[in-house]
């Protein structure tokens, strides 16, 4: 009888193929994202294996590590001396302060420039080959305006003191910050001061062999008298630790991809459980039959676990084909575009596991649905129709389980509440609140899917509102959904769990921005940064110079004065322990666009003006200050009454305690110079940059005791990284979205199956093909309205939580917009996803339609 039953079952299965692909999509999709992922991090592996290094291949022996001991140029002379030494080049990384051409810094790099060793290529000019000369890389000649034969002088905090450089080339390298500067080993540690060098590379003369030449560098080595002797390693070992350390780098985001690989699993396998319902329930009057002629319950339940298994299989096989396939031809398709990627190799253990793992998760996930089904009673044979109408309850026990999952998840929150840290918090550790909230926000998704039927009456009640208004139609979707709320609850709980994750990171993402906005208003507020030395000023030729620049905007000039005590008007005794001042700044803030992305704790930042101040956040943390309390500043006998117009809720621009208005300065004893400047690139782009750049060197040259600072690309820097990672998230987390969408076209399809005689007698009694179209793709869009619904009021509480739990004073921010747009592109989604079974349904004669029972 086992072999009867297991033998109908499968025979069934491949009567219907379509059953077993909509049944298994959604794990080939989880196949295909896991072992995409696999394919991804080999080809990243062997990408950044085969780029990351940079000792040249040329290189056959390394002396010395740039994170251990350095080696001394004496040593560098020995080994160029050496038989069997075709080659030596020495490393090191250094940096150049310029004075009296209008300051800046050059990152100075030893490189021999021509030869298999060099890792810099004349594009210009010529390579250095005297002492005080350099080469400097196309972005850095076209920002600091250092073309071949400029002649620049290096600042006086140089170890060597002011030396005249001359630019004798252009180079081209793999790094360009716009600041970077080349030049021979022995020329590069004069100009740094140093007779150190991080490493030396050595190549060889053909026929040398390494061990000998190895034995006679270790030799001159053992000569010096160091506390530590530098290693000494081939090339190819080197190369090898540079790309592990550079891979070791990405485990972070492996580990981050595998996170959510491991929820769209889990998503896959809430759809595979529901699909699997839907279709042991359009099965019912076959199994019943089975239970009639002597199969029990465990014999069917088994059975059905074997073709769930073997449906997990199929799905992950298919899946593992896909993602191999495509694996290996994106490469090839890159690479026809200029574009350096590794291809990757054939992990056929990993491509076993994937499919074992996709037959393990179909077959726990078809199990409860199976037992489900095994309990069918004979009688049930003798229905009219082959589908039952499946449970529209959820049982006490089940009801009493989600109710304690529920209770967990809120406990477990609301302790978190309890533990958020202050404005200023000590000695604080995020990492068990977050833990926390990771296990609550489980918790409730948990107790989402064991109270989903019961969830989704009012839910559907409250979003099905305004389609129950369309007319009959619209009331029909409403009911067809209405009247199988757990098969409503299985698919709109997936969707749920993407649109939790997608809102929060989209609301922490939004928060986490507005806190990098404000560090970078306060340490980058402009492009640039014209500075006098400490204890002067600069000289007025140079502002007025620098106000009559086109490349220029937004000139802001500032003055600094510090020892400021603080006291509340009224009040003699100063703020603050130990006799602790503040520095102020008279910044014009509204001169800034960078500047207006300030949030604010209380009050306006607009506001600031005569007798109004700027606090900064950390000022007010221990007093409890607020926007329009009086406070008296005091430095030395000058006291002024103000009050406070704004507190940020960390620095102000410039870093200073308190901003104030010039004349409030004045009155404070400030002197009449200016401290530095701020100014903003006229154009936007690296043009645009380089030409602001330009115009502020020339306006400060011949000035001594100035430097200019591009705090842009730290800006630039920072917002691409944002940008990336929450793109990064984003996308990941779209997986599940993914997963879920297929799901709602499964599960509308199987739907679709199931109703064949109700669509026929809709169409008999005059609904259209269109009508019916909308009806169905209206359900479908529901799962997407429901599973929104349901992800935004658990999504964005769980975000701010979390947020608050990290102790970063961030900003709890509701991006309206973002959210509002992913709710209705699931909406839309889902809709899509019912568009291909609706026309399918909409084709079906009324008459074959009320023919069938199936």
């Amino acid at each position: 009888m086992r072999a009867t039953v297991l033998r109908t079952q499968l025979s069934g299965v491949a009567r219907r193929p379509s059953r077993l692909l909509l049944t298994g999509l959604a794990v080939l999709v989880a196949s295909f994202v896991v072992f995409a992922a696999v394919l991804a991090q080999q080809i990243t592996a062997r990408t950044v294996e085969a780029t990351a290094a940079s000792t040249p291949a040329a290189t056959d022996l390394v002396v010395g590590d740039p994170e251990g001991t350095p080696v001394g140029v004496d040593v560098l002379r020995e080994l160029r001396d050496l038989p069997g030494v075709a080659e030596a080049a020495g490393r090191l990384d250094s940096g150049l302060a310029l004075g009296e051409s209008g300051g800046g810094y050059l990152g100075l790099h030893a490189d021999p420039g021509t030869g298999p060793l060099a890792l810099a290529r004349v594009v210009q000019g010529s390579y250095p080959d005297a002492a005080n000369e350099i080469a400097v890389t196309p972005r850095t000649a076209e920002r600091m305006g250092l073309t071949v034969g400029t002649v620049t002088t290096t600042g006086s905090g140089t170890p060597t003191g002011p030396v005249k450089l001359t630019v004798t080339g252009v180079v081209e390298s793999d790094d360009d910050g716009g600041q970077d500067a080349y030049a021979p080993d022995l020329i590069a540690t004069a100009l740094g001061g140093t007779d150190l060098l991080s490493q030396i590379d050595l190549r060889l003369t053909p026929g040398a062999s390494p061990t000998a030449v190895r034995t006679q560098v270790d030799g001159i080595l053992a000569a010096v008298a160091q506390p530590e002797r530098p290693v000494v390693r081939t090339g190819a070992q080197a190369r090898a630790a540079e790309a592990e350390l550079a891979v070791a780098r990405l485990g972070p985001v492996f580990a981050l991809v595998g996170m959510f690989i491991s929820i769209a699993v889990a998503a896959a396998a809430l759809v595979a459980t529901s699909t699997f319902r839907i279709v042991f329930a359009q099965r019912m009057r076959q199994l019943a039959l089975l239970r009639a002629i002597g199969a029990n319950r465990g014999r069917l339940a088994g059975a059905l676990a074997v073709e769930g298994a073997l449906t997990g299989l199929v799905a992950g096989t298919v899946g593992v084909t896909i993602a191999l396939v495509l694996g290996h031809a994106l490469p090839v398709l890159l690479r026809a575009f200029d574009l350096t990627v590794s291809s990757p190799g054939l992990p056929l253990a990993a491509a076993l596991a994937v499919i074992a793992g996709a037959t393990l998760v179909t077959l726990v996930a078809v199990l409860a649905p199976a037992f489900g089904a095994a309990r069918v009673a004979p009688l049930e044979a003798l229905r009219a129709a082959s589908t039952t109408s499946g449970r529209r309850d959820i049982g006490a026990i089940r009801l009493v389980g989600g109710l304690l999952l529920a209770a967990g998840a809120a406990l477990l929150a609301g302790l978190v509440v309890t533990r958020l840290p202050g404005p200023e918090p000590v000695d604080y550790n995020p990492q068990t609140p977050l833990l926390m909230i990771v296990i609550s926000g489980t918790l409730a998704f948990f107790a989402l899917v064991t109270l989903g039927p019961v969830l989704v009456r009012p839910v559907l009640w409250l979003v099905g509102w305004p389609l129950r208004r369309l007319g009959p139609v619209g009331r029909l979707a409403v009911g067809g959904i209405g009247g199988a709320p757990r098969r409503a609850a299985a698919v709109s709980v997936v969707v749920a769990l993407g649109v939790t994750l997608i809102a929060g990171v989209l609301v922490g993402g939004s928060s986490m921005r507005v806190l990098g906005e404000r560090e970078l208003a306060v340490s980058a507020p402009a492009d640039f940064e014209v500075t006098a030395a400490a204890g002067t000023t600069l000289p007025a030729a140079v502002v007025e110079a620098a106000r009559g620049r086109g490349e220029i905007r937004n000139l802001t000039p500032y003055r600094r004065l510090d020892g400021l005590a603080l006291s509340r008007t009224g009040d003699p005794a100063p703020i603050g322990e130990g006799g602790e001042t503040l520095d102020a700044t008279d910044l014009v803030l509204s001169g800034l666009p960078e500047v207006r992305k300030l949030d604010v704790r209380s009050g306006r930042v607009a506001d600031l003006g005569p007798g109004r101040v700027v606090l900064a956040g950390y000022v007010t943390w221990d007093t409890g200050l607020r926007a329009g309390d009086a406070i008296t500043l005091t430095r030395e006998q000058r006291k002024i009454d103000v009050r406070v117009a704004a507190v940020l809720p960390g620095a102000t621009p410039l870093m200073s305690g308190v901003v104030l208005d010039p004349a409030d300065l004045d009155r404070l004893g400030a002197p009449a110079g200016y401290a530095g400047l701020l100014a903003d690139a006229a154009r936007s782009g690296e043009d645009g940059r380089s030409a602001a750049q330009k115009a502020l060197r020339q306006v400060t040259e011949g000035s001594t005791g100035l430097g200019l600072t591009v705090l842009a690309d730290k800006r630039d820097e920072i917002n691409g990284l944002v940008d990336t990672l929450l793109g990064i998230a984003i996308g990941l987390v779209g997986l599940t979205v993914l997963i879920a969408v297929v799901g709602v076209g499964a599960t509308t399809a199987l739907s679709v199956v199931e109703r064949v005689r109700e669509s026929g007698l809709l169409r008999a009694v005059g609904l259209s093909r269109g009508g019916l179209r909308f009806m169905l793709t209206t359900e479908a869009s529901l799962y997407g309205l429901i599973g929104a619904t349901l992800g935004l009021l658990l999504g964005v509480p769980y975000a701010w939580l979390s947020i608050e739990a990290l102790g970063a004073n961030a900003p709890l921010r509701f991006p309206a917009l973002p959210l509002a747009a992913l709710f209705l592109a699931l909406v839309a989604l889902t809709a899509v996803a019912g568009l291909l079974p609706a026309r399918r349904a909409s084709r079906v004669s009324p008459v074959t339609a009320l023919a069938t029972d199936t």
